[in-house]
C-alpha cells in the first residue's frame, strides 16, 4: 500500500546528479548510474565528499557535461 504521505518525485526538479566514480580506484570498468539526484548543487557536493573524497563527481543534468545531452 502506498503511503498517502509520499508524493511522486518532480523529477524535472532534480537536477544534480552525484556519481562515485569508483572507476577510478579500478574498483568498476563500465559506465555507473548516478548514485543520486538532487534538487541543490551543495547537497550534492556534500554528500559526495562525505562519501568520496577524492573521487566523486556532481553533474548538472541541464548543462553540457550532461550524460543525457544538453537539455537547454
Amino acid at each position: 500500500m502506498t503511503d498517502p504521505m509520499h508524493l511522486p518525485p518532480k523529477l524535472s526538479e532534480y537536477r544534480w546528479a552525484l556519481y562515485c566514480r569508483s572507476d577510478l580506484l579500478d574498483l568498476a570498468h563500465e559506465p555507473a548510474q548516478p548514485m543520486a539526484l538532487y534538487r541543490d548543487e551543495q547537497a550534492a557536493r556534500s554528500h559526495g565528499q562525505c562519501m568520496w573524497p577524492n573521487t566523486f563527481r556532481v553533474i548538472d543534468l541541464h548543462g553540457e557535461d550532461s550524460p543525457c545531452g544538453n537539455q537547454n
